[in-house]
């Protein structure tokens, strides 16, 4: 009998990858698996906290031990820009969030007769796993799940999915449903009833003619620093307070002490705001809603940033604009930012912030700014979506 093979790595999509290169699903750095595809558990594998996993979409990587689970993040990134051969410096140890710490998550759920499924969908399904418990959710989050089930045998449609979106802010959860139908006196009551019971900071529902904003007490908002913005609904935000934290960090350690910086995809003015102090920002993004409230919250704030309404994607900032400034901050979408990087690699500022949501793009994109002239210093990954194989990261480029 031929010796079992040794899983050695873990596969961008999750599956464990023997020495010659064979995909196994459920597989562990450490385990080895037989020729008849037998796992035999290694050092690294661990029981996995949820009784949905392996059928839930919203985990991949439950079954994985802490240390191997921060080497899959870390060697997502190595492998995103060794498959791209750039030169890097340190990619430091991931930083992960822990269990119960997500405070954004959008759900689906559908009614069926009587009965209401709502959780994330199956893996590569569009089945719904019905959501009885979740160590990814904040408790905050999670303890809406049945209230909202039960809500939904009201106002959701036979058959007809429902987007449930949920979001910790400063003043409570925010929830927002979607595709459902709120018909007549009573159910505008239980609607306000269940806004008040659950002491949500905001609630509002799409029957399929806009966002109705039903229950709002008061502005809700959210800090960085020491400036508080009153956030559009379900305005995106990093999805935990530690890695949003371990973003901020390191955007703060790169750009040290410039006193002229932009952000590019700045949405509400999570990396400008934190910031802020002590020197000039100019900030820049594309959703209409974002950058409004972000320019609010600056004037309010009496913060030196200057913000633009500007889609990067058509209208990048070009060299003479960029070097303007001593850094430059850049968060883009999953897909990077290809027309931008081609400006800031054409351009003399000193060092680059740049946060991803996605090691491919960013790889990518690094290769420009290199082959522009740029070092990429050290990386930062970061494992906000515990459990899952999103990877995010940090990295500082400079001149």
């Amino acid at each position: 009998m031929t010796e079992a093979a040794l899983i050695e790595r873990i596969a961008a999509r999750g599956d464990g990858v023997t020495g010659d290169g064979r995909h196994v699903a459920g597989g562990v750095p450490g385990d080895r698996v037989r020729d008849d595809g037998i796992i035999i558990p290694g050092p690294n594998r661990t029981q996995p906290p949820c009784r949905h996993f392996g059928k839930c979409g919203g985990c991949q990587l439950q079954h994985v031990a802490e240390p191997a689970l921060a080497d899959f993040v870390r060697d997502r990134v190595v492998g995103g820009l060794q498959g791209q051969e750039v030169a890097f410096g340190d990619v430091l140890p991931a930083v992960l969030s822990p269990a119960e710490s997500r405070r954004r998550a959008v759900l689906t759920a559908l009614r069926t007769g009587k009965q209401v499924a709502i959780g994330f969908n199956a893996a590569q399904s569009n089945q719904i796993v019905d959501m009885r418990m979740c160590p990814l959710l904040m408790p905050e989050l999670f303890a809406l799940v049945a209230p909202v089930r039960e809500l939904l045998t009201m106002i959701a449609q036979q058959r007809r999915p429902v987007k449930v979106k949920m979001q910790m802010l400063d003043q409570g959860v925010e929830l927002i449903l979607e595709g459902v139908k709120a018909e007549g006196l009573d159910a505008a009551m239980a609607l306000q009833d269940f806004a008040g019971a659950h002491k949500l900071a905001r609630f509002a529902i799409d029957q399929g003619d806009g966002l109705e904003i039903l229950w709002q007490p008061e502005p809700p908002t959210m800090r960085f620093g020491d400036v508080t913005v009153e956030v559009p609904p379900f305005a995106f935000l990093q999805p935990t307070s530690a890695g949003q934290a371990a973003l901020i960090e390191a955007v703060t350690k790169t750009i040290g002490d410039a006193g002229a910086v932009t952000d590019l995809f700045a949405g509400v003015g999570t990396f400008a705001l934190s910031v802020q102090a002590g020197r000039k920002i100019y900030a820049a993004e594309g959703a209409r809603d974002a950058i409004a409230a972000l320019a609010a919250a600056a004037n309010r704030a009496r913060a030196l940033v200057a913000t633009e309404h500007r889609d990067l994607f058509r209208r990048p900032l070009i060299p003479t604009e960029l070097n303007r400034f001593g850094a430059i901050i850049i968060d883009p979408p999953r897909a990077g930012a290809e027309e931008q990087v081609q400006q800031i690699a054409a351009s003399a500022a000193p060092v680059i912030a740049y946060v991803s949501c996605n090691p491919a793009s960013f790889a990518r994109d690094a290769k420009m700014l290199v082959e522009g002239g740029y070092t990429l210093d050290w990386v930062q990954p970061v494992g906000q979506f515990r459990w899952s194989t999103h990877v995010e990261l940090a990295a500082r480029f400079s001149r």
